[in-house]
């Protein structure tokens, strides 16, 4: 049995550090029976990045709000959606049953916030305000969004117990890669404007595969595995979960490099 304390005390033997800011993707089955329950896990988490520090996640959206008008629906059924899908509600809307229960525990938590998309994220501590300043409604992953200021400002990535494959801050790294022949997606999201439900337009690069056909499936696994490698990165453990911690800026240079490379090998 694991408890808050002990948590905190392995994220800081990690290199957790005061101040940090923190992208979390986590297993919390894989951090072992936690004593008061999951909860625990992220609130150890803001222990060990102290008042200073701050706690950042992807929560992304509910079934079916970033979908009407990709294609991949029936016709009948798009139509449906149109007519009966809610306009979608940043501050209340569930977190994406793919991305764990840690981030909807710390969603539902309070004092945490989100920015106003469905490439939604959430984060709780003081640097909440500068990563949620207003963005542009399309590529979300890209420039001048969450992403791009967790960067700018230094942020930080731990992989706690989580799939090498599902970091999502390499999406950022998709959008920024300036190779041709990406896929662009495009889709259409109800959102309440002035009191009413209104279908915005959406774009950007596939980030439900990867967005060049230069780009293996598991490219996310490759390029986070050859990142740890190459800056002898052998992690340790939080509760019971192997984790590590990787900061993003050098990071974000590693991946671009690697997927321009993959584009240019693929001619």
């Amino acid at each position: 049995m694991h408890c808050r304390d002990q948590l905190a005390r392995d994220a800081r033997a990690l290199g957790i550090r005061e101040g940090d800011l923190l992208m979390v993707h986590a297993s919390v089955r894989a951090v072992g029976p936690v004593a008061g329950g999951p909860d625990q896990i992220h609130l150890a988490l803001k222990d060990a990045v102290g008042d200073r520090g701050s706690i950042f996640m992807y929560a992304s959206c509910p079934a079916y709000y970033d979908e009407v008008g990709r294609g991949d629906h029936a016709p009948a059924f798009e139509a449906e959606l149109r007519e009966t899908l809610p306009a979608f509600d940043a501050a209340t809307a569930r977190s994406a049953r793919d991305n764990g229960a840690l981030v909807e525990l710390l969603r539902t938590w309070p004092g945490t916030v989100a920015n106003d998309h469905v490439v939604r994220f959430i984060c709780r501590g003081p640097h909440a305000d500068a990563l949620f300043a207003p963005q542009a409604w399309t590529y979300a992953y890209g420039a001048d969004t969450p992403l791009a200021r967790f960067a700018a400002l230094g942020g930080r990535i731990l992989l706690l117990g989580s799939d090498h494959d599902q970091v999502t801050f390499l999406h950022h790294a998709e959008h920024l890669v300036d190779v041709p022949g990406k896929r662009i997606v495009r889709y259409m999201v109800p959102r309440l404007v002035d009191g009413q439900r209104v279908w915005t337009p959406c774009e950007e690069f596939d980030t439900s595969e990867p967005a060049h056909s230069a780009w293996p499936e598991d490219v996310f696994r490759r390029i986070t595995d050859a990142y740890l490698a190459d800056t002898e990165n052998v992690g340790g453990r939080i509760g019971q979960a192997r984790c590590h911690v990787i900061d993003a800026p050098p990071f974000l240079a590693f991946a671009l490099d690697v997927l321009a490379s993959l584009v240019r090998k693929h001619g």
